[in-house]
């Protein structure tokens, strides 16, 4: 891994990988981002941000800890890199967090198993059942929609999804945040995974000091 480093990005450089690269084509909360670098070429990102639902926040640990409850939404790389490389990008990432409790989901409409956060020891927590809720119109998200606009004919199916979760902080932040965890642990689900179409190729991006 030489030739690669993970640098902390700014959000404007997510935008055309979230847009055009990852399947979910839209963009999303980012409170945090990082880039991995092959040299000088941006060659992946993943973005950190708060949950649209504010009962995920508490579910997940209690009232008392849904501050520090934030999504792991965004993960995307170029095809072809060496093996390893996106456990390594997404461990060094978390070395570079502060305190929080970390979520991210796997999409079984995908065929999608998380075997990534299983590569990096997540905590597996099972699947979220498949639901619909609001979207206003093409790539945007129901926490968009204005009140007071019916928006009953565009609902739209969310599928279910493997949830994982991470701890961030001390050892001993860690082991309260665990003794804290609303969800039940579960085995790491198994499956073939299929990959979706990221052909796109993203414009030449530098690292940007």
């Amino acid at each position: 891994m030489n030739n690669f480093k993970v640098k902390s990005i700014k959000k404007e450089q997510c935008k055309e990988w979230l847009l055009y690269k990852h399947y979910a084509r839209r963009f999303c909360s980012i409170s945090f981002s990082f880039g991995l670098f092959n040299n000088e070429s941006l060659c992946g990102i993943l973005t950190i941000g708060k949950p649209a639902s504010n009962p995920l926040c508490i579910g997940v640990c209690g009232k008392e800890n849904s501050k520090y409850v934030y999504e792991l939404n965004r993960l995307c790389v170029v095809d072809n890199l060496p093996k390893n490389t996106l456990s390594f990008f997404v461990s060094q990432c978390l070395k570079k967090l502060p305190k929080m409790i970390l979520v991210s989901y796997a999409d079984t409409a995908m065929d999608h198993n998380g075997y990534i956060y299983q590569a990096t020891n997540w905590i597996y927590t099972g699947k979220t059942k498949e639901r619909t809720d609001i979207s206003t119109q093409e790539g945007k998200h129901s926490r968009h929609y204005k009140k007071n606009t019916d928006y009953t004919k565009n609902r739209k199916t969310r599928s279910s999804k493997h949830r994982y979760v991470y701890f961030l902080g001390s050892k001993k932040e860690k082991r309260y945040f665990k003794k804290c965890l609303k969800y039940k642990v579960q085995s790491y689900p198994k499956g073939q995974n299929k990959r979706y179409d990221s052909s796109y190729k993203t414009l030449t991006q530098k690292e940007i000091f």
